[in-house]
């Protein structure tokens, strides 16, 4: 009877303790942002939002970029349920070409991360003009 009653306790226990996972605490309102075409050197920030769909405040531990060329921030206070917090990440724009980082998202309580991709594409300040220019044309026809 003792060895039953400790199975029953040390499992109570363990389900106490276990842990959530992100995609029922937290949804972002996306998990790809594309900061399209930007140019060189004029850092483009994204903002994504994130929702509480739990029961409990929700509570944004990290936002992490994958790499130095891109800072986050977020929300710090606990996000009551059914509310909303937001993340930043903005990217440098030093680099030329293809835009492809990773923002890692941790919230306190969830046993996994949830992952943003940031995608877009650095041009030159003369190619951004013609790019810029194609699009105003394209308006007007």
């Amino acid at each position: 009877m003792k060895k039953l009653l400790l199975a029953v306790l040390v499992l109570s226990s363990t389900t106490l303790f276990a842990q959530k996972k992100a995609d029922d605490i937290a949804r972002l309102n996306t998990e790809t942002y594309d900061f399209g075409k930007v140019k060189q050197n004029v850092p483009p920030t994204a903002t994504i939002t994130v929702t509480n769909i739990g029961s409990e405040p929700l509570i944004i531990e990290q936002a992490t970029p994958s790499c130095g060329c891109t800072v986050s921030d977020y929300t710090k206070a606990p996000i009551a349920p059914g509310k909303t917090g937001t993340i930043t990440a903005t990217y440098n724009a030093a680099a030329l070409g293809p835009i492809n980082k990773t923002l890692t998202v941790k919230f306190a309580g969830a046993d996994d991360p949830k992952f943003v991709k940031l995608t877009g594409e650095v041009l030159t300040p003369a190619a951004y003009a013609t790019y810029e220019a194609s699009k105003a044309s394209a308006k007007k026809n």
